[in-house]
């Protein structure tokens, strides 16, 4: 069961105008569940991206990459879970661009305009054939509040589906640069993800899909996806795994009427918060969902000299599997949390000036200073800590300003055994 984490209700996710998504069993991997979302997106809808960095990224990445690059305008996502289509070589290339076509001839756009997304086992091949007949089914369901739905549909080992939702107070006529018909309604930012294992930072085994009614420039719709990931699904770490398949996506349908052409808009302040809260809500939300996780774990450094040192120390921590087992095992065994530390690749570190401190549930205890343990550390008191289902964990580097945030979780019996049977 995920750490403190539900999926909202379906009419807790708004939604988005300009967005309508459809989902169906095609059989692709498994009978009888949903495996294939549709989601169309209105005329003029502009789509950015991020992608893994994995140089073994799937077919349905490369070819997202190239349609996004031909700037024709996104107009609709398609989304299969069961097979990854990723190390298939030709063949899969060639059937998540059968897929495009036949989602354009559906849709009534070209095979450029459709966004393929692909998750599940890695080196086989995509039935495409299921795929394709699977689509009338998902375009005969497309409905604007079918969120909760799609949510659903794109899990692979996930225990819940993942999804958050915010509202904006709407535009007010009369604002320079502003374009507003719809005048005083709420601006809307909602989003699914999914991912539970080989969830690492420069994303993870994760599909993200974000969409507002917003109308965002270009340039600010390629800088706010990539700050939002940067906020989010780059700072979350399962296991230290990265997949072929990351994709973490950013709509703006334009529909509200509110375009957004500059950072000095007044809606953009509000809008760039919302599109980070959602995005950060999804990451947690896959952490507090790690296969097998019982405990979820935040990591702050602080007092660091730049903030990549900051990044490193933190992952340095959350990456080491003697840790992460010992948070499973409530154990406060605090020196693997300082042998990470050193292993951070900080060849001047002072070891002397650093502090680490564990928390829960508003207590914090001070752990490590001077090199050691600190003095006025009792092992009652981290004991304690340890068995919350939500720990902190703060380390002063004391050589600077800087910081940084990791999420992650603990490493588990079911960890092993969730990944030992995937493929089964």
């Amino acid at each position: 069961m995920p750490v403190n984490y539900a999926t909202p209700e379906p009419a807790a996710l708004f939604p988005v105008a300009g967005v309508r998504l459809g989902t169906a069993a095609a059989g692709i991997r498994k009978p009888n569940r949903q495996d294939l979302t549709l989601i169309e997106l209105a005329p003029g809808s502009q789509v950015a991206g991020v992608f893994t960095q994995n140089r073994f990224c799937a077919a349905p990445v490369t070819l997202c990459r190239e349609h996004l690059a031909q700037d024709t305008g996104i107009r609709a996502l398609v989304i299969n879970t069961g097979i990854a289509n990723a190390c298939t070589g030709e063949a899969g290339l060639l059937a998540a661009r059968q897929t495009c076509t036949a989602v354009a001839g559906l849709l009534g756009c070209t095979a450029a305009q459709v966004l393929p997304f692909s998750t599940g086992v890695i080196l086989e091949h995509l039935p495409s054939e299921r795929l394709i007949a699977g689509l009338p089914a998902a375009r005969a369901a497309l409905a604007e509040d079918h969120w909760h739905a799609a949510a659903h549909a794109i899990m692979t080992t996930d225990t819940v589906a993942k999804a958050a939702s915010r509202r904006i107070a709407g535009p007010r006529s009369g604002i320079p640069g502003m374009q507003s018909p719809s005048a005083g309604f709420p601006l809307t930012v909602t989003g699914i993800a999914k991912g539970a294992g080989m969830i690492r930072p420069n994303m993870a085994t994760m599909l993200g899909f974000i969409a507002c009614d917003v109308g965002l420039a270009p340039d600010l719709l390629q800088s706010l996806v990539r700050e939002a990931a940067d906020a989010s699904f780059n700072r979350i770490t399962v296991d230290g795994d990265t997949s072929t398949n990351d994709s973490f996506v950013l709509i703006a349908t334009g529909a509200s009427g509110c375009a957004i052409d500059s950072e000095s808009s007044p809606y953009w302040p509000a809008l760039r918060a919302a599109v980070i809260e959602v995005a950060q809500e999804l990451a947690q939300a896959i952490v507090r969902d790690g296969e097998g996780a019982t405990k979820f774990i935040t990591i702050k450094v602080g007092a660091g000299g730049t903030a990549d040192e900051c990044r490193r120390v933190a992952y340095a921590i959350a990456h080491s599997p003697l840790v992460k087992t010992a948070f499973f095992a409530s154990d406060p065994n605090l020196g693997r949390i300082l042998a990470a530390i050193g292993c951070a690749g900080i060849g001047d570190l002072d070891v002397g000036r650093l502090r680490v401190w564990l928390g829960s549930a508003g207590e914090e205890v001070l752990v490590a200073e001077r090199g050691g343990r600190a003095a006025s550390y009792v092992e009652d008191d981290g004991a304690r800590i340890m068995q919350a289902a939500e720990i902190t964990v703060r380390v002063d580097l004391g050589r600077g300003a800087a910081e940084a945030v990791v999420w992650t979780c603990d490493l588990s019996y079911d960890y092993v055994k969730i990944n030992a049977d995937y493929r089964s």
